[in-house]
């Protein structure tokens, strides 16, 4: 009987002592390159408007200059019981509601649920409250772009286009913006593969058939920007139209950007996206310097019509195998995504 009583109280001992470990014990995770505070913590299920205060309490030591965070270092995640440590309010996320109703059935799928599966819970801060969105990946349906070659397989400007906007348009989403995908398609949603493949079934918002004619393909989608822009008047208005250019393969490029000449807006937001990268990659490849430039070119067909100030990027050469390391790692697509978000912020909060 002594030794059933001792058994007993060994077990609740050790039940006792598990509990207390799982209580007080933190998950901890690898920040990727191009993470920031709020990239790692929404990769993991946390809001970062209730958990980014207990996260960097919690990462005092190992947090860089400007809560920044150092690729391959470990951080623990908060818990739920953290939160009482000065997280912010929760906000509602968003719903897509306004940017898809008057969508047909075909396409008339919540903003999320474009992203895909993996991809498609998506909390919301509140930073962009207010702010539209008008994004636009280049080419698509019939026309897939530019052509580059790794390997056995072809790597279409168009895919790699459009899995970055995504990415964009996830990452504004998620604080507070109404965002337009003004080329979508409705099955891709973000990819994580390296070797992304080619379809042809991309349409223009709303569901409208992408034309062969290139003329026609850039009034489509800047006709539906500009009907889009008198019924958010008064509101922080951008167009970002992403490519992926095509040079000799010898030719190694970065991320430029082009605005018009007559759209100070336009300019100056093209200035903080590139003075973003020019800082990122500063930190990331510190022994490579960054040569993207900022410049007016009116002679772009979107920036010159566009009614909300435009930004027309190119994203570097998909021909040339630096370039295409830039495109092929998925957290790169993302860490660009990231950056260009950054630059947006800076730019709407200096309005």
């Amino acid at each position: 009987m002594l030794l059933l009583r001792t058994a007993y109280l060994s077990l609740l001992f050790l039940l006792a002592s598990v509990l207390a470990f799982s209580q007080t014990a933190y998950r901890q995770v690898v920040a990727r390159r191009g993470d920031g505070t709020h990239t790692l913590l929404r990769r993991y299920g946390l809001p970062p408007a209730t958990y980014l205060r207990p996260f960097l309490a919690l990462n005092r030591k190992s947090i860089g200059k400007n809560n920044s965070l150092v690729a391959g270092r470990k951080y623990r995640l908060p818990r739920p019981a953290d939160r009482s440590l000065g997280a912010t309010r929760r906000l509602k996320p968003h719903t897509a509601a306004r940017a898809t109703t008057a969508l047909p059935k075909s396409v008339a799928m919540p903003l999320p649920a474009l992203f895909g599966k993996a991809y498609g819970a998506v909390p919301s801060d509140g930073l962009l409250r207010g702010a539209v969105f008008y994004l636009s990946s280049g080419h698509g349906g019939p026309d897939p772009g530019a052509i580059g070659k790794y390997g056995g397989h072809s790597l279409a400007e168009d895919e790699y286009a459009y899995d970055v906007t995504l990415r964009l348009a996830r990452v504004l989403y998620m604080h507070g913006a109404l965002v337009y995908l003004i080329i979508r398609d409705p099955n891709d949603g973000i990819r994580d593969q390296a070797v992304l493949l080619t379809d042809y079934d991309e349409v223009t918002y709303p569901s409208q058939t992408i034309p062969r004619s290139q003329l026609a393909r850039l009034r489509q989608r800047i006709n539906a920007v500009n009907a889009l822009y008198p019924k958010h008047k008064g509101a922080y208005q951008r167009f970002l139209g992403l490519h992926v250019d095509s040079r000799s393969e010898g030719k190694n490029i970065d991320v430029f950007f082009y605005h018009n000449s007559n759209s100070a807006a336009g300019k100056r937001l093209a200035q903080n996206i590139h003075k973003m990268f020019t800082a990122r990659y500063k930190r990331a490849q510190p022994n490579r310097p960054y040569s993207g430039t900022v410049s007016a070119r009116n002679s772009l067909y979107v920036v010159r019509n566009s009614h909300a100030p435009a930004v027309f990027m190119e994203l570097g050469n998909i021909r040339n195998n630096k370039d295409q390391r830039r495109f092929l790692i998925p957290d790169n697509r993302q860490a660009m995504a990231n950056w260009m978000y950054e630059g947006i912020l800076a730019d709407y909060r200096s309005r």
